[in-house]
């Protein structure tokens, strides 16, 4: 029976085409995902997430001028055999992690069709099992695992499941938007319905959709006869809207996130994003606190 799954078997993918023009010209020629969060590249950050939550086998979807991703994961010995001459192990063992996470995939979108049609460049990779998608914008802390969480729902209820945050009515118009029925869990519910990037006057809910997914096989046929929606995009959102439909099916539910969550697809959320992971930090937090407080006092 599809859904119910071993976590061994569920795939990650990760779409990361995107150009990145809201950074530019510092994406010109890096990828947006490869800008540094204190010292490590977003998309590392999100590639450790799914690790964390027990998943090996990782797929990125890439564009045009993303080598340096795949660069990034892979091994450089000669970097490595300087770090230990030098007796640099820190430095080394961090260099080394990044290459020994996991099995670590690509394949090219091509064309940038919307998110939906980035994931459905995955199919052959993933087969008919199902699969994680998380978007490399948004950063789970470490400290608030809601993969795990996700991909338990998921194995019990055999559901598609997504996950929510509720944000400011005002900031509605920048996510999808999901209506919703109460399960009698706490933080768990039955989406009915889902509104891409909806007014604030027409949103069904302040519950926005955030950049993690698991979902059954069954989404790529979805995917395949899904029309361009909104920006002339093949949108995710409406291949859920349709598996929420399905009477016969087993649905679409939500996880309510409420932990720490860190948006580096905006330039302004993206410095937010370093400073309060850096100020978290033993190793920087307590040299850059007192500052902060002492910048703040200045502005």
């Amino acid at each position: 029976m599809l859904g119910f799954v071993t976590q061994q078997q569920i795939k990650a993918v990760i779409p990361a085409a995107g150009l990145g023009t809201r950074f530019l010209p510092a994406t010109k020629a890096m990828p947006k995902e490869m800008l540094p969060v204190v010292d490590k590249p977003a998309i590392q950050y999100v590639v450790e997430e799914a690790v964390d939550a027990g998943i090996d086998d990782v797929l990125v979807i890439i564009g045009r001028n993303k080598n340096a991703i795949a660069n990034h994961f892979d091994s450089v010995p000669e970097l490595e055999v300087k770090l230990m001459e030098k007796g640099d192990t820190g430095r080394l063992e961090r260099v080394v992690k990044s290459t020994d996470m996991g099995d670590i995939h690509y394949v090219r979108q091509g064309e940038p069709k919307g998110l939906g049609h980035a994931v459905l460049r995955a199919r052959t990779h993933v087969g008919d099992s199902s699969f994680a998608v998380l978007l490399g914008d948004d950063l789970i802390d470490a400290r608030d695992p809601l993969l795990t969480t996700m991909l338990d729902k998921h194995r019990e209820t055999g559901a598609t499941i997504i996950a929510l945050m509720e944000v400011d009515p005002d900031s509605i118009h920048m996510y999808g938007a999901a209506a919703v029925e109460e399960t009698g869990t706490d933080g768990f519910v039955k989406v009915t319905g889902l509104v891409e990037k909806p007014a604030r006057e027409d949103a069904p809910s302040n519950l926005a959709v955030i950049g993690r997914y698991v979902l059954p096989p069954a989404v790529f046929d979805i995917l395949e006869r899904t029309e361009p929606g909104k920006g002339g995009e093949i949108q995710l959102t409406d291949a859920l809207q349709e598996l929420a439909a399905d009477a016969d099916g087993p649905g679409v539910y939500g996880v309510v996130f409420g932990g720490r969550r860190y948006d580096t697809g905006d330039r302004a959320d993206y410095i937010k994003a370093i400073v309060q992971l850096a100020a978290d930090r033993d190793d920087l937090g307590p040299e850059l606190r007192p500052w902060l407080k002492e910048f703040a006092e200045r502005l």
